[in-house]
């Protein structure tokens, strides 16, 4: 291994858990965090973090040569480990090319710049067919994707774009900037009034319940509600934005959203994972 790229590396996010090992640079991986989910096998490393605490001793007796973290919500975790002493890159992607520039910087940082660059490409050749696929739509339904109940929040920037990209018009798209879930709060009446033709939850940590979503105050009204469209996404295949996990969760924007408008999905465009069973 050369010494001028980091051997030993803690990720605190699953993103880059998901990229590193796509980029064959799994053998550098030395902690992960416990929500780690993809692939199955990082869940053997180490586990040392949650999203905003983290075992400081354990990730120092691991004798990282880099922590990699994500957004403001780890500033406190990045701060302290910056104070102990050790290297720390923190992304903060909100938006598919944020994330394509994550994928990119971690490949050159490894010492696999060609592998990056090719990650990212295949990573837009997936989207890229989706997009295609949903150019058969015979229109594109208002979505409100719902990032979190309670407070109500909308969806986050790379999130609304893969609406767009799966086929679907999202209903609060001057909220899609709001970089913190605050900036993105919505009031449900706000949602009635919009009539979104779709709903998609995704609770992180939580699962979705599809029945409290359509029994709030004046959602019966809403088309999604009234033609049983409510749909929940785990949040590891949307919430995480990793190429993979964004992959299948744009898979599954696209099948949720051409049952809605009625087209056939293409076989090859099947999402790979398990799915809301309300589409079966």
């Amino acid at each position: 291994m050369r010494a001028d790229f980091p051997g030993r590396i803690v990720c605190l996010t699953e993103e880059t858990t998901e990229t590193l090992y796509l980029l064959g640079q799994d053998h550098r991986i030395v902690g992960v965090s416990g929500y780690t989910a993809r692939p199955p096998e990082a869940r053997k490393k180490p586990k040392v973090s949650a999203f905003i605490s983290a075992k400081f001793e354990k990730i120092m007796e691991l004798r990282p040569d880099l922590v990699l973290a994500f957004s403001d919500l780890q500033s406190e975790i990045v701060r302290e480990l910056l104070v102990r002493g050790l290297n720390v890159l923190a992304f903060n992607q909100r938006s598919i090319p944020e994330i394509e520039d994550m994928i990119v910087t971690l490949g050159r940082i490894t010492g696999v710049p060609e592998k990056g660059d090719a990650l990212v490409a295949d990573f837009d050749r997936g989207l890229q067919s989706i997009a295609q696929s949903a150019a058969r739509f015979p229109r594109r339904p208002r979505v409100f994707f719902e990032e979190w109940n309670d407070p109500l929040i909308s969806g986050i920037r790379w999130v609304e774009e893969l609406i767009e990209t799966a086929g679907g018009e999202p209903v609060f798209p001057e909220l899609r900037d709001g970089r913190s879930g605050k900036e993105r709060l919505v009031d449900p009446a706000a949602v009635v009034e919009r009539d979104p033709e779709v709903v998609i939850a995704s609770w992180c940590g939580r699962k979705v319940n599809k029945d409290a979503i359509r029994a709030r105050p004046g959602w019966g009204a809403i088309s999604a509600v009234r033609n049983n469209h409510v749909y929940e996404i785990k949040s590891t295949y949307i919430l995480q934005p990793g190429p993979a996990s964004l992959t299948e969760g744009a898979r599954q924007l696209h099948a949720i959203l051409a049952h809605a408008v009625g087209v056939a999905l293409p076989q090859e465009l099947a999402p790979a994972e398990r799915m809301d069973p309300d589409l079966a």
